[in-house]
């Protein structure tokens, strides 16, 4: 049976209680997105997620973004191409040397926020983020928006990809994400978002907002951890997972 992931997005809120708000979502999925200092985090909040991670069994990624952190890394960025591949190699090598000294691998990748969105479907924008990439993690797993052009070239520039769901994102007619300013970006019903969840795992197909129904292959469902009510989400998503009879795990 064919397995799949169940990914949150970590290391972004502030302070003890925004660590033991991940452990909690930590203690549901099967792989994680450390943020790497940029958008949010520290070298001391990426030590300690990384940590959980590997006591709890969960794979971990390298989470960058724009170093944007007023904005979250959710605002359009302005930078060059030869900026976005220098602060995308400082991330990822910041978290991966995190998790050499912690005895943590670090080998997969997940761009954040605006710099993730934007990359799906701007090629210079993804070839400088790929760059980056192999200046710092070469081979490394690139996590993909699931049915864009990010997904064949990150291939072509020689990665392994995990297309990735979103059981708590409202999606548009073409595939993208609707933008967080715009109604229905988050959805924030457990029981919808699981719904959603088992949908996508099970027949490959979501409603967009506009009531297309998308077809989109994916191999890994992401959560996201910031949000009020996130770990009640992510219980009652993995919960309707397995009451359908979902594999979870990690794709090696």
């Amino acid at each position: 049976m064919r397995v799949l992931e169940l990914n949150a997005d970590v290391g972004e809120l502030p302070g003890a209680e925004g660590r033991a708000l991940d452990r909690e979502i930590l203690s549901v999925v099967t792989a994680a997105n450390v943020a790497c200092g940029a958008h949010a985090g520290d070298d001391a909040t990426i030590a300690a997620t990384l940590s959980a991670c590997a006591e709890l069994g969960v794979a971990a990624a390298a989470h960058p973004g724009y170093p944007d952190r007023e904005g979250f890394g959710r605002r359009r960025g302005a930078l060059g191409a030869e900026a976005v591949r220098a602060t995308v190699a400082e991330q990822v090598r910041k978290v991966v040397e995190i998790g050499r000294d912690l005895g943590v691998a670090v080998t997969r990748v997940k761009a954040h926020g605006a710099l993730y969105n934007e990359a799906s479907k701007d090629p210079e924008l993804a070839a400088a983020l790929l760059a980056g990439l192999a200046d710092s993690l070469p081979g490394a797993t690139v996590l993909a928006l699931a049915a864009s052009p990010f997904v064949a070239w990150a291939r072509a520039a020689g990665h392994r990809v995990l297309a990735e769901g979103f059981a708590d994102r409202g999606y548009r007619a073409d595939g993208a994400l609707v933008p967080r300013a715009d109604p229905g970006a988050l959805l924030h019903d457990p029981a919808e978002v699981a719904a959603r969840a088992v949908r996508l795992a099970k027949e490959g197909r979501v409603l967009a907002a506009d009531g297309t129904d998308l077809e989109l292959d994916v191999d890994t469902l992401c959560l996201h951890g910031d949000a009020p009510g996130a770990a009640a989400r992510a219980r009652a998503l993995r919960a309707a997972l397995e009451g359908a009879g979902v594999l979870l795990g990690v794709c090696e």
